[in-house]
């Protein structure tokens, strides 16, 4: 496997910032992006209907037709996509502030990245931090203590994909 990256987002409820992350995955060169939980997926045209629900249209309003060019795939089990993304020798990193995080430009390493970004106020479950091969973190200067999360995975993502060429 090539040192690539991918993102899973899960559980994410805003189709505003997973738009927004299709943006920045086509800009960065992302593998690919799995949808986990409750994440809102791109529209798919079916069974001869051309009807978008809301959450579509708001994913395709910001992802400027970005979805179209970003591999895709909706996952319900975010612990068997996680074995299976180790087993094809990625590396798990959780983007998140937590008691065991390191400052995400002090992260490295040698293989592909599957990099996740959770939900917006309440972050990554433990039970999914606790099979993370690392977590990495943005430090915070100001007096808020977050960013969006669609901000937050475009700087973990260019830094990751420094000398990824």
């Amino acid at each position: 496997m090539n040192k690539e990256l991918f993102l899973i987002l899960h559980n994410i409820r805003s189709a505003y910032n997973v738009g927004s992350i299709f943006r920045t995955a086509d800009s960065v060169g992302v593998k690919k992006i799995y949808l986990t939980g409750y994440t809102p997926c791109p529209f798919v045209y079916k069974n001869k209907s051309l009807h978008q629900t809301k959450a579509e249209k708001m994913l395709a309003k910001t992802a400027l037709g970005a979805h179209a060019y970003v591999e895709w795939e909706n996952r319900g089990d975010i612990f068997e996509l996680m074995q299976e993304l180790k087993k094809d020798g990625a590396k798990i990193v959780a983007l998140e502030q937590s008691e065991n995080s390191q400052d995400y430009r002090d992260f490295s390493v040698d293989s592909s990245i599957a990099l996740i970004a959770g939900n917006e106020p309440s972050g990554i479950e433990k039970e999914v931090l606790g099979e993370c091969d690392g977590i990495i973190e943005i430090p915070m200067r100001g007096k808020k203590k977050s960013l969006n999360v669609s901000v937050a995975v475009g700087v973990a993502a260019y830094e990751l994909t420094r000398d990824v060429d």
